[in-house]
């Protein structure tokens, strides 16, 4: 959970950059012209970002927590494996969003119903036989611990 939130602050950064660029780039005054575009601009930059980093084995949130990505076999994952488990990673938020845009549900539902639904799709992992995520199942892909090396400590 620690490493999550951490994520969240390091993405505060790229998306801050991207919203920048895109509206640099797109001559945009107001914050609700071309929404549609700047949010999948910005899922594109994430998907980068993390098919990237993932592609490496860790993000650097990953890196202090000392948690890293493989394959079932324990092997680097490939960018495309990468980008299949961005693409996965979105069961956590499409359901309550898509609750939200079939239902016209205001702002307080839908963020009721992303907690909940977040802290049900956490709790499932605990059912999964080496309690991964089931997106990383779906993705074939496993999140290790990582003991960092005596040159790390120094």
């Amino acid at each position: 959970m620690a490493c999550w939130l951490y994520e969240g602050m390091l993405l505060f950064g790229v998306v801050f950059i991207a919203g920048y660029l895109f509206g640099t780039l797109s001559q945009t005054r107001n914050a609700l012209d071309n929404r549609h575009p700047l949010q999948f601009f910005v899922f594109l930059v994430l998907g980068i970002y993390f098919a990237w980093f993932w592609s490496k084995g860790q993000t650097l949130a990953m890196k202090t927590w000392h948690i890293r990505i493989t394959d079932k076999q324990g092997q680097s994952i490939s960018q495309a494996r990468a980008l299949a488990r961005y693409i996965l990673v979105w069961i956590w938020f499409l359901p309550p969003l898509s609750m939200q845009w079939l239902f016209k549900l205001p702002a307080p539902q839908v963020l009721v119903l992303s907690v909940g639904w977040v802290a049900i799709w956490a709790l499932l992992s605990r059912f999964h036989p080496q309690q991964q995520f089931w997106h990383d199942q779906l993705a074939g892909t496993r999140l290790i611990s990582v003991k960092p090396s005596p040159k790390d400590n120094s």
